[in-house]
């Protein structure tokens, strides 16, 4: 019989939270992929990049709701994927009240990045709007 090896975190067999975040982390990471190659391919392929300054990207990035829905929720994905991974690494290595600090403070972290970037998305005031 052949050893089998894989990389990787095994699915958990518990259910619940934890099978939920497993399923989130490779849906979330093809999610990912696709949102990084749009947004490439956006500002690099469909605009011209020796034109692009922050001046632009407010007049003209921005001034599109889809622009901005994108860049929002790639924020999301990219928040929500590394405090999860994380959370997982923090889980596997951390004990005790270590590990309740330690999570209690990357969640206060992802909470404020993602309300600050949540911010600036929606509420930043474009040039002659």
């Amino acid at each position: 019989m052949a050893l089998y090896s894989r990389s990787g975190r095994p699915r958990p067999q518990s259910g619940g939270f934890e099978l939920a975040a497993w399923y989130f982390m490779r849906l979330s990471g093809v999610a990912l992929f696709v949102l990084a190659l749009t947004h490439f391919s956006l500002q690099h392929f469909l605009s011209d990049p020796k034109d692009q300054t922050a001046n632009w990207i407010f007049t003209e990035a921005w001034n599109s709701v889809f622009r901005r829905g994108l860049d929002w929720l790639m924020l999301v994905f990219v928040l929500l994927h590394g405090f999860l991974g994380m959370r997982t690494v923090t889980m596997d290595y951390l004990k005790g009240g270590k590990r309740t600090l330690v999570l209690s403070v990357l969640y206060l972290v992802g909470a404020a990045v993602f309300a600050m970037g949540t911010i600036v998305v929606f509420t930043v005031k474009l040039p002659g709007a």
